[in-house]
């Protein structure tokens, strides 16, 4: 099967590593691909099948994610795997758009082709809106000229919005249009059989949590961060992060960990201050506990690198110790948790999590089980009592989209690792 895989960045990762993230569109590809007992075959193009015209390429039997087009007669489309808001988008500081006839003559870009042309000429606002399509370019793109201030408004999606919000913190939404916008797949229409073995391989994703965990995987913490965080980090790495880059990527060449995650994680431990402290005694940039220190080696938890270093090798340690069941990329998430939680806590709530009917290898359903180490009904029953569980769910995700922001800003550094760890490079 030849799969044609969007190169839109938010379901197409920038490589495919050992890190496990390879893309939501290749992910899904290759599950249906197993489901039908076939070998599948890649392509990228920029271009989204459009309402009218025929199908791009003939050689390939389906698009893998696009917008779902209910008014395109010349392609068929799967069920949605996934609906999203239709948005309009403007600056945060221009005046509210609080009504659909305050669009009316307003000038209203958007991708070429894209469906929110449809939903806002449904909408019969006078006069209209006027529609400015754009070729060539992505979502990302086009909301960061908002951003920039290069466009009043741009019609897009709340996905779309999510993703370029944590890089862009001056996006705001003006208004959400009537509906929902699906992404699924596009399916030739030389291989109309193929849309029912795709709503039969969709519904089975339904059933076994599978394409809940595959989203989450990739979009479940992409609201965590505000406006003042995502802007307080974006200073910090032009005014803090150059003095520390190279301790970080020395980090990287021991443990093998990509120092921009290595990055992320003391950020939201310290915002990268090597004289942090707190009252429960954890102390330095990567916030490391006394005991943690001396079992380490750690003579001086102040010093930024000692620290750092150090704080590297725990977490391959933590990744080290961590159930074979446990795969990437939700491996380096779990031993997140341990870092911030406990390895103890983190076994306790695993422990939890079959009797819960979630799945204790997953990060999605630990999400939900982590927080209950806080009611009674659970930390009486481990032996390391009581723990935060839901502050260390938002810290792991807070790390993640600290994470995806240093890797669209810094470029990737292939190091050789200098023992065994596990590498996050996007």
């Amino acid at each position: 099967m030849l799969v044609a895989l969007s190169d839109d960045p938010a379901f197409q990762a920038a490589a495919t590593d050992d890190s496990g993230m390879k893309g939501l569109g290749r992910d899904l590809a290759e599950l249906f691909a197993q489901h039908l007992g076939v070998e599948v075959r890649f392509v990228t193009t920029h271009a989204q099948p459009a309402a009218s015209s025929p199908w791009p390429q003939n050689a390939v039997h389906i698009q893998a994610i696009v917008p779902i087009r209910v008014e395109a007669t010349q392609m068929l489309f799967s069920p949605p795997l996934f609906e999203t808001p239709q948005v309009i988008v403007q600056h945060a500081d221009a005046l509210p758009v609080d009504s659909q006839e305050k669009l009316g003559g307003r000038e209203i870009v958007l991708l070429s082709g894209a469906p929110q042309a449809a939903t806002l000429s449904a909408l019969g606002i006078e006069p209209p809106p006027r529609l400015i399509e754009r070729n060539g370019i992505h979502e990302a793109d086009l909301l960061a000229a908002v951003a920039e201030r290069r466009y009043e408004l741009a019609a897009s999606d709340e996905l779309h919005f999510d993703l370029a919000n944590n890089m862009y913190p001056d996006l705001a939404i003006a208004m959400k249009l009537p509906g929902k916008l699906g992404y699924g797949f596009a399916i030739s229409p030389a291989y109309p059989e193929l849309r029912e073995k795709a709503a039969e391989f969709i519904a089975a994703l339904r059933r076994d949590g599978a394409l809940k965990r595959l989203y989450d995987r990739y979009f479940g913490h992409i609201q965590r961060l505000d406006a003042q965080d995502v802007s307080a980090f974006l200073e910090a790495v032009q005014t803090r992060l150059p003095a520390l880059r190279s301790h970080f990527e020395e980090a990287q060449r021991i443990s093998g960990i990509d120092w921009r995650l290595l990055a992320a994680l003391a950020w939201q431990e310290s915002k990268w201050d090597a004289l942090a402290s707190s009252p429960t005694g954890v102390r330095g940039i990567m916030m490391l506990t006394e005991e943690t220190a001396d079992r380490l080696g750690v003579k001086n938890r102040l010093d930024a690198r000692e620290s750092i270093l150090a704080g590297a090798r725990y977490l391959t340690m933590l990744l080290d110790e961590l159930p074979d069941e446990i795969l990437p990329p939700e491996r380096l998430w779990f031993a997140l948790a341990a870092y911030n939680l406990g390895m103890g806590h983190l076994r306790g709530g695993r422990q939890f999590a079959a009797a819960l009917k979630k799945s204790p290898n997953h990060w999605s359903d630990m999400k939900d089980v982590l927080p209950l180490l806080a009611r009674p009904e659970y930390y009486t029953r481990l032996k390391s009592g009581r723990a935060r569980g839901g502050e260390t769910v938002i810290m792991v995700e807070n790390v993640r989209n600290y994470y995806d922001i240093l890797a669209r800003l810094e470029p990737r550094r292939r190091v050789a690792p200098l023992q065994t760890g596990l590498a996050m490079s996007p």
